[in-house]
């Protein structure tokens, strides 16, 4: 990551609510499954970020840490059966 322009992850959501869903580890997910994982959220969701001095692979990068940092975590949704990028203080206890 050669940029200091790091984006951090946030939801703006009107209506603030914790995430329901089991937490999973990050070691309990592929290498190549969690790559692919990361970029189609960097591709969801800062699509708007495209002149912000990053490049898609920067943004990847920083997802990639922040899930290291466990600033953010991957969720599995019970109700809808998928997998989610969320913030960590949005994860109900």
């Amino acid at each position: 990551m050669s940029g200091t322009n790091e984006v951090t992850i946030e939801r703006d959501d009107s209506e603030q609510h914790a995430e329901d869903g089991v937490v999973v580890p990050l070691e309990r997910i592929n290498p190549d499954t969690l790559r692919k994982m990361v970029e189609e959220f960097v591709t969801r969701e800062w699509s708007e970020l495209t002149d912000a001095g990053c490049t898609f692979e920067d943004k990847i990068e920083q997802v990639l840490q922040q899930l290291k940092d466990n600033r953010i975590k991957v969720v599995f949704d019970l109700m809808s059966e998928t997998c989610n990028i969320v913030p960590a203080d949005r994860i109900s206890n």
